[in-house]
């Protein structure tokens, strides 16, 4: 059985140790790269309204390709920090299925700005009021890279939840599990109305929780001051 570790191991050698955190602080920097522009888009944006539109909508327009890079590049940043939890905490709890699920997460991301969704809502203004009909390609694979991406996250929640509990780590066990059942409960709410804002309260409460695992990681590997030059 392979021997369960609490924190990166102790056997790294300084100048991996340096990758290894730098590719951690990517998790911190998702959050604010894809926070911030869907903010200052909804700020510049004619006609988007959060009470209607879904934030994949940002993507199309002639200012689309803001949003098209907040989620290549919070995506490039998910994947990125995947290959450091790996480099951190394999082959201990959730070494395996811990990086690999944020992989996939930071996949769906990539996925959802190369594959564009349809103008729909009324937005950008000129687009019809409703659903189309009809939809492209791109919006068809568009609609399966956001859900693919956000309940890969939410089982990385419940993975990481078993490592806190394993590690006796109350906080961080009860607030990765809260951020699991709370992001399944507003991204899956039974009923269409309002749909838009909780699923962006849902992608809020995923980023913020992958900046904070990474902020916390990161301060694992610090700490040890013998893993640094």
């Amino acid at each position: 059985m392979a021997q369960e570790i609490t924190a990166p191991r102790a056997d790294v050698l300084p100048d991996t140790a340096k990758v290894t955190k730098t590719l951690l602080a990517c998790g911190i920097a998702a959050a604010p790269v894809f926070i911030v522009l869907v903010g200052w888009q909804m700020l510049i944006r004619d006609g988007f309204d959060l009470r209607r539109h879904p934030i994949s909508l940002l993507s199309t327009g002639d200012l689309g390709w803001i949003q098209v890079t907040a989620f290549v590049a919070s995506g490039l940043l998910s994947v990125a920090f995947a290959v450091g939890i790996r480099r951190a905490l394999h082959p201990g709890r959730a070494g395996t299925w811990g990086p690999l699920l944020i992989a996939l997460y930071g996949l769906g991301l990539i996925a959802g700005g190369v594959f564009v969704a349809d103008p729909a809502l009324g937005f950008p203004p000129g687009a019809p009021e409703g659903i189309p009909q009809q939809i492209s390609w791109h919006a068809a694979i568009h609609g399966f890279a956001p859900p693919i991406a956000f309940n890969a996250l939410i089982v990385a929640c419940f993975v990481f939840t078993r490592r806190f509990v394993g590690l006796r780590q109350r906080g961080w066990t009860i607030y990765t599990l809260a951020t699991a059942v709370v992001t399944l409960a507003f991204a899956s709410w039974p009923t269409m109305a309002g749909i838009s804002w909780r699923l962006a309260v849902a992608v809020t409460l995923a980023f913020v929780w992958e900046a904070a695992l990474a902020a916390r990681l990161s301060s694992e590997l610090t700490g040890k001051s013998h893993w640094l030059p």
